[in-house]
Order: C-alpha cells, then structure tokens, then sequence
C-alpha cells in the first residue's frame, strides 16, 4: 500500500507567484500586492507534491515515503560557493527552464532555496524550501532552481534506480514525458501514486 499524504491543511509550505524583474534570481521576486499560493493550488495546477518532516527525527517517515514510492538511490548535494566546484556556472544551469524525464526528488537537510515552477497557465510559481522539506517535482514539469540570499542548500537527492540528472532545456514540449505531464495537468492531478487521492 502507497504512503499516504500528511493533511495538506496543517502543512507550511510558503510559495507565491512571481513577478518578470530581472533583478537578482536570489531575491523573493513577489508580484504588488503579493499573491500566494496554496499547496492544495500548487498540486491542482502543477502536480507538485510536498511533505514537511521534523528536520531533526525525519529517517522514519523519510523511509515509508521512499519505500513506497520505490526511490532506491540517493546523494547529498552542497550548493554554496564553497562547496560546489564551478559554483557560478551550475547555478545558471539550474536556473535554465528545463524538464526531466523522470520526478526531481529534493529533501532539504539544512539552508534553503527556491524552486520555479510553471502552472497550467505557464506562470511562474516560486516554491521557498527550508530544511525538513521534501519536494517532489513531477517528470516533464518545467522548473529551474536557485539559491536565495543566504547562497547555502544542503540536500538529499533520491531516485529510482540509477541515479539520472540529465535536463532538457525548453522547449522540450516534443518529449514524452513533457507531452505525459500535460496530459496529467489537463485532465487533472490524481493522488493514486502516494495512495490518497487530493
């Protein structure tokens, strides 16, 4: 049987529509006033999944997760500029639009950062992660990721099977799974794959 998702009510996951500055990607980027959004939005429109776990104690409830989603490989990943070799150049190749063929798994371990994501009305959605965060971005989703201001993330990377980072630049909307993705969000977003549905 799946794991099921937590209540989505109690969950504090900040994310919020962003504006088109060109200003520096590390800051909070709000539209005037501020337009959040809510995780259950952020499922509807983007099939993005999200878990808040105690960042101190969060092995046992990490392990049901990964067990019933069958991830079976994982890494742990420093961005910051003293961590990351070539530090400058990955951080524009994570900022690049992009999709991937299979989900993006990233459980924050300590700093933080922000994810992007388009909606189905291909605006950008800003998703701030704090460590005990667990993100699951679905294959075929476009999505960049950057630090914020603090330039420090520390997280674990999970996958199924062998370990795949391979990104495809927009466009990519001939892709298999791009098209799979669109499919999904157009007849909707259902919970099957972690056993409840939204």
């Amino acid at each position: 049987m799946a794991y099921p998702l937590p209540s989505l009510a109690n969950k504090m996951v900040c994310a919020w529509y962003m504006d088109n500055s060109d200003e520096d990607k590390r800051k909070e980027h709000h539209l005037s006033p501020p337009q959040y959004v809510t995780l259950e939005k952020l499922y509807a429109d983007t099939g993005v999944l999200y878990w808040k776990l105690d960042e101190k104690n969060y092995e046992p409830e990490l392990e049901k997760i990964t067990t019933s989603r069958g991830y079976t490989n994982s890494d742990v990943i420093q961005v910051s500029p003293e961590k990351l070799p070539n530090y400058e150049e990955k951080l524009k190749i994570f900022y690049e639009e992009h999709i991937h063929t299979d989900e993006e798994i990233r459980f924050v371990l300590e700093g933080s950062g922000y994810f992007d994501v388009r909606d189905k009305d291909d605006k950008w959605i800003r998703v701030k992660v704090l460590p005990g965060d667990l993100l699951i971005l679905p294959a075929g989703i476009y999505h960049r990721f950057t630090l914020d201001t603090e330039n420090y993330i520390k997280a674990m990377r999970l996958f199924v099977g062998v370990p795949v980072w391979t990104a495809h630049n927009r466009p990519a909307d001939d892709m298999d799974a791009r098209k799979e993705y669109e499919k999904k969000q157009k007849e909707g977003f259902s919970e099957e794959v972690v056993g409840k549905k939204m």
